[in-house]
This record gives C-alpha cells, structure tokens and sequence, in this order.
C-alpha cells in the first residue's frame, strides 16, 4: 500500500488521478480504518488529506453561508455554538453518529462518500441544501449532496476527484431544521429509518421545504411530494398526515434483520410529521 500526505487538494486530485488500484482518502478514517483492519477494503494507494491548510475550519462566510473543512469532526460541530444554534438538525444528525471516540474522528464527508443507504448526516444535509465542492483533474465544482450517493457504496465522483469543502447555506431568517431516526436500541445503532426536515415560514405559514428519508431506498432520497405537502400550510393535521403519506409513498426499503419493508414505510412516515413539528418549532423561534 501507498501512503501519501499531500500538502493540497490539487495534489491530493493528481495523485489520485494517477494511482492504480483501490484509492481511498482518509479524513477520520471512522469507514476506511475499520475496513482496513476488518479486510473488506485493503487500499493500493491511501491518501491522508488531514494535514491540507483549513480541513479543521468550521467558518461563517460574509454572506452568512458556512463552510466545514472536511476533516471537521463531529465532536468538533457539536462544541461550536453558532454553527448549533442556527443549524441544529444538521449537528443533531453528525452527533448520532457511533460513541464518544467516534465522534472524535467521524465526519460529514466520510459519512457522505461511504454512500450508505442509512447515514445519518446524509439526511440532514440533503435536507439543509448543503453542497460539497469537488476538487478534480479538471477544477473545483460544486455538487449537491443528493446527487453524490449513486448506489450503496457507491458515488458519482470520478476517478482523481475528492471532496474538498462542504458548503452549508446561510440559515436566514424564520428558518428550522431538523433530524430524527428510529433505531431498534437506545444508541450507537444504525438507522432503520432516517428523515430530516428543513423548512422556512413567512408568519406561521411554510414558505419552503424540504424532506429527505434515509436507510428506505438505495439511496438517501429527497423527497419533494413531502415539501409540496406541507408548503403553503401552518403545519396543521390536515398537512401532517399529507407529509407522512408522501414520505411512506417514497420508500422503497429492503427486508433486513432490522426492520421489515412494512415498518420501515410506516416509520417513515411517523418521523417526518415529528422532525416537520420540531423543524416547524425552531423556525419561530420555540424551544423544540
């Protein structure tokens, strides 16, 4: 196995873009460590991008936006106050994710690019419309978080490509999100079923949406029924009971020893009608 540190992004794309193999990037190292030892995954070529300039920043940006090095850990967005404050749900979901030591190393984009069906940040942040950018051979683009999972296990980034910031919008003004999952114990589980709401209002009524399930597809799905279910309402029953139908109408889960496809499709709905009010709550400004 090759072991590289590059001192950039750039370098880190060309050495990727180069390298023959299974390539792997370690920024926790929480997936790619325990496969490592584990021997599901055994890299030709690991490339550390821990030691690039910023991938420990979490920063506000002048218009308000945040941008998250890629090797922020959870424990890390937890203990920042202003990045809680205006984005719980996000922070909530990086927060269920593994133990104390976990989180001391996990973080959003390794929870991203292991492209599995039941990450818990995935939701939350396809939810809050956060984008990654993409350092690759041919330059940097932004990419929505929707379009990164392809399958489980599985991305659409090109061969020399690595994630390079993660970019959250500015919160604004009467906004809330969300996140919740069901897990069959108590903690350090993974999701039966995830879901994450992002919504803003003008007065008490939902001006946008958006909802986004976890662990009932083969990938994290955003779910624009569910938006279009509660947009223009007060987040009355009447609206509740559409978002749940539009989430279980969206699922297409497996049977597994976890949850069967019945439960998962009723869950599904149960948890966005409880992240929408939660959401709903923190977006005028009430404790949730």
């Amino acid at each position: 196995m090759d072991y590289h540190s590059p001192a950039s992004f750039a370098e880190a794309s060309a050495l990727a873009a180069k390298a023959t193999g299974t390539t792997r990037f370690l920024a926790g190292g929480t997936d790619v460590l325990v496969q490592l030892r584990s021997d599901i995954v055994t890299p030709d070529t690991l490339i550390d991008i821990k030691k690039i300039g910023g991938v420990r920043d979490i920063t506000r940006n002048a218009d308000g936006s945040w941008t998250i090095g890629v090797a922020v850990t959870g424990a890390e967005m937890s203990e920042h106050p202003e990045l809680g404050r205006e984005w719980p749900g996000l922070v909530e979901a990086m927060d269920l994710i593994g133990s104390t030591q976990v989180q001391g190393r996990a973080t959003l984009t390794g929870n991203l690019c292991n492209a599995s069906p039941a990450a818990d940040a995935v939701p939350a942040m396809v939810a809050a419309e956060v984008t990654i950018s993409v350092t690759g051979p041919d330059g940097v683009r932004e990419v929505p978080v929707e379009q990164i999972p392809t399958a489980p296990g599985r991305t659409s980034l090109a061969k020399g490509e690595v994630v390079s910031a993660v970019n959250v919008p500015a919160r604004g003004a009467n906004g809330g999100d969300a996140y919740l999952r069901f897990i069959p114990r108590t903690e350090m589980d993974i999701a039966v079923v995830g879901c994450g709401v992002n919504l803003r209002l003008d007065g008490e009524t939902i001006t946008e949406a958006r909802v986004s399930l976890g662990a009932v597809a083969p990938t994290v799905l955003l779910v624009e029924d569910c938006a279009k279910a509660i947009l223009g309402t007060t987040l009355d029953e009447a609206a509740l009971d559409a978002l749940a139908a539009a989430a279980s109408a969206a699922c297409n889960p497996i049977n597994d020893k976890r949850g069967t496809i019945e439960f998962r499709t009723e869950v599904a709905g149960v948890l966005a009608k409880r992240a929408a009010r939660i959401a709903y709550a923190r977006a005028k400004g009430e404790k949730a």
